[in-house]
């Protein structure tokens, strides 16, 4: 929009991120400091037909999440924006342009993103081409080829880090003394995209810190190792995708006098895991289908 910058969104989003706001939220806010997100696309391009081809990066395939919906209707508007910002306590905090723009836009100065009920989408088509389900299906094909039995979770995980890692480790417990639902070699298999509120000054993405709660959650037991990752190849502001956990995470880290939870309250997931070299460094994979989780458990 007029008057705000790339930098303003970017610096929005981080401080949205850095509170634990989740994607539908993230995605609220920027659609309303756009004018090709929200529907944006469809109404610059209408009445031309328009056919789009969807990679789905987002829980649930919710089609006016997924890259902020530029050619879909937007059900949200200015207020939800301002009512988000408000539980985030992060107005004080925002770029003035953004901060300006968005209260404009309250007190309806601002142009309203399309609806459902807007004409600029009457030719538009969309097909999604792939997503979380796609990649859990090819996991469970290869585990299954190399002898492990696949279990796949969910490819719609969301919520916090933390609980989820100690979900999963309590399916590797379960497996490893009930073998339930499976004996091992088993391999778990999840995606989605969870949130962590950041607490420290350190590194690190959902996806290392994940790895860490989870080792902590399994620290002890042999026989499993876990790889958490992005799917985009990069995990928070980080150059790593993600990282490895196993049973002798925790016991390998007091080794080098590292202590988990130091670094858990301090977001710094990254430094933990570099410091044992079980870093997942891909690079950019130019894909991007959320996190993907592989537990193997023999």
């Amino acid at each position: 929009m007029e008057g705000v910058t790339t930098d303003d969104i970017r610096r929005t989003k981080e401080l949205l991120v850095e509170s634990g706001a989740d994607i539908y939220q993230i995605n609220t806010v920027r659609k309303h400091l756009s004018r090709v997100k929200g529907g944006g696309l469809a109404k610059a391009a209408f009445p031309a037909r328009v056919l789009t081809l969807v990679l789905s990066d987002v829980v649930g395939d919710d089609l006016s999440t997924i890259a902020s919906g530029p050619t879909v209707p937007d059900p949200t508007t200015f207020g939800d924006a301002l009512d988000i910002l408000e539980a985030f306590r992060l107005g004080d905090r925002l770029p003035a342009s953004v901060r300006d723009h968005l209260e404009a836009g309250g007190r309806g100065e601002r142009e309203e993103t399309p609806g459902d009920d807007d004409p600029v989408f009457r030719h538009v088509t969309h097909v999604i081409v792939g997503g979380a389900s796609t990649a859990m299906d090819a996991a469970r094909r290869h585990a299954k080829k190399l002898g492990y039995t696949p279990l796949v979770l969910s490819s719609m995980f969301e919520g916090d880090t933390g609980e989820l890692a100690r979900f999963h480790a309590a399916v590797v417990r379960e497996v490893r003394r009930f073998h339930r639902p499976a004996a091992p070699p088993v391999c778990l298999i999840s995606g989605g995209e969870t949130t962590v509120q950041v607490t420290g000054t350190g590194r690190g993405g959902r996806n290392s810190h994940f790895a860490l709660e989870f080792a902590q959650a399994v620290a002890g037991i042999e026989g499993v190792l876990g790889l958490f990752a992005g799917s985009d190849g990069t995990d928070g502001p980080t150059d790593a995708a993600g990282a490895f956990a196993s049973g002798d995470t925790i016991s390998r880290g007091r080794q080098r006098g590292l202590e988990a939870d130091e670094y858990i309250k301090n977001s710094d997931s990254y430094t933990y895991f570099q410091a044992l070299g079980d870093l997942f460094i891909t690079g950019p994979t130019r894909t991007n289908v959320m996190d993907i989780r592989l537990v193997c458990i023999v």
